[in-house]
């Protein structure tokens, strides 16, 4: 029912736009056009000297975007892979004199070092030591362990900074937070003071920071190795990477989700198209896209009238050089089996685009295409 009211709210838009003409064909690999059409994320991780940023992911909100989408801009036949677009994207200097700092910012639980410098910081084996001894929470994977860079992505949700090493409390946090499939724990080297012309290098304070996310965290995503604040050098250890072992929910009106080994890769003529969304993997979006393609279709059926029905949905989360991306939708006329789920990735160039948590969703009742 909350599909239907989706689509009724959008239905108006079509009207505006030019029809698209389109019939389903075969696949040729992953359209990787729709991805280098999307627009960057400005959003990659926590702003520089945040304590607590409160995730606010909406499904909902995001699934009627996805409808609107559709409609508004539907899959076209002549999408191909086009070149891939370009996407926005030192010393250890001595502690000041604090006298010209005014400005304090939350101090942090992690204690003082005897040696306050940013080199001191990144040998300290003890701090090292707290995070390969964490555990593991129930439910989650260890990805990586021990870097020295927080990860910084697409799918950035929230951040929380903790009263110590606290995984099990990183776990709830991304438990408690919409699309949060993992999370990023780690040990940052923070001002004392805000860092001003007249307080260019303040004492240091110790922060235990919980970052969660929306796609999986990879040792590949551990980018972040600090920042420098006027002459403060802050610096990042003990990075440790979870992800959440779960599958996507059930979206209304479709069975599944299927777990799949790869992408489909559709033998004949039954492909609709693709539609690729930047930020947290968020499968309600593909499902969303294919009632919204449906719907479009049937409002400009061909003349015998037919139409191309979204009768099943492939998404996935794409990665570009195991860097995860977004969500990835693949459109068909028709169901397709695990057997046919053979793609894994392909190169583009010296760039390897790869295929993981891989879902199917299929229509039930099945649209049969025509008027």
């Amino acid at each position: 029912m909350r599909s239907a009211v989706i689509i009724a709210a959008v239905a108006s838009m079509a009207t505006a736009n030019p029809v698209v003409v389109r019939e389903a064909t075969f696949q040729d690999g992953i359209d990787l056009s729709v991805f280098d059409a999307a627009p960057a994320v400005t959003k990659t991780g926590p702003a520089i000297g945040a304590v607590s940023e409160t995730p606010s992911y909406n499904k909902a909100a995001a699934s009627a975007a996805a409808v609107a989408d559709a409609i508004e801009n539907p899959i076209s036949s002549s999408a191909n892979n086009s070149t891939l677009k370009a996407r926005s994207a030192a010393g250890d200097a001595a502690i000041g004199d604090p006298s010209g700092c005014s400005t304090l910012e939350p101090a942090g639980s992690g204690g003082v070092q005897t040696t306050d410098s940013y080199n001191a910081f990144m040998v300290n084996q003890t701090l090292k030591d707290i995070g390969n001894n964490a555990p593991v929470p129930q439910g989650y994977q260890l990805s990586f362990s021990g870097k020295q860079g927080s990860t910084s992505q697409n799918g950035y949700l929230g951040l929380y900074t903790l009263k110590s090493f606290d995984t099990i409390l990183c776990q709830q946090k991304c438990d408690a937070a919409t699309a949060c499939t993992a999370f990023n724990l780690y040990i940052e080297r923070d001002p004392k003071y805000t860092p001003t012309s007249t307080c260019q290098n303040p004492p240091s304070t110790i922060n235990y920071k919980c970052t969660l996310w929306g796609l999986a965290v990879t040792s590949d995503t551990a980018t972040n190795n600090g920042q420098w604040r006027q002459q403060f050098h802050v610096g990042i250890t003990a990075s440790n990477g979870y992800v959440k072992n779960v599958k996507p929910d059930a979206a209304p009106g479709f069975d599944g989700p299927t777990a799949f080994a790869g992408a489909i890769n559709a033998p004949d003529k039954t492909f609709i198209g693709s539609k690729y969304f930047p930020g947290p993997y968020d499968a309600s979006q593909c499902t969303a896209a294919c009632q919204g393609t449906t719907q479009y279709d049937r409002e400009h059926p061909n003349a015998d009238g037919t139409y191309d029905a979204c009768n099943f949905v492939n998404s996935y989360v794409l990665s570009e050089n195991n860097a995860p991306q977004g969500t990835y939708c693949g459109l068909y006329t028709k169901s397709w089996e695990k057997k046919y789920s053979t793609n894994y990735g392909q190169y583009r160039g010296n760039d390897y685009y790869s295929v993981s948590s891989s879902y199917g969703w299929t229509l039930n009742p099945q649209d049969p295409g025509h008027i």
